[in-house]
């Protein structure tokens, strides 16, 4: 599964997007397992309230099935002006 970070997400863990093989289920878990690695994951994970994701382009939330997602993107909310 292909993750991507945006923002000052890819900016606290140090890089835009990995490849990585997980059993989680939903972006939640998945978030869960990213926090578990420690440092600058737990780091840029510690408070989620302010954090968005999308599954294969879609915006979605945290509790959607991630079964048959190919990407996974984790970026905060946007504004327009």
């Amino acid at each position: 599964m292909r993750v991507l970070y945006f923002a000052w997400v890819r900016e606290r863990i140090g890089t835009g997007q990995e490849m990585l093989e997980t059993e989680a289920d939903t972006p939640a878990a998945l978030l869960e397992e990213l926090r578990a690695r420690g440092g600058a994951y737990a780091a840029a994970f510690e408070d989620v309230t302010a954090l968005r994701v999308a599954l294969d382009q879609e915006l979605t939330g945290f509790d959607a099935p991630l079964a048959g997602v190919s990407e996974v993107a984790f970026f905060p909310p946007m504004t327009g002006g």
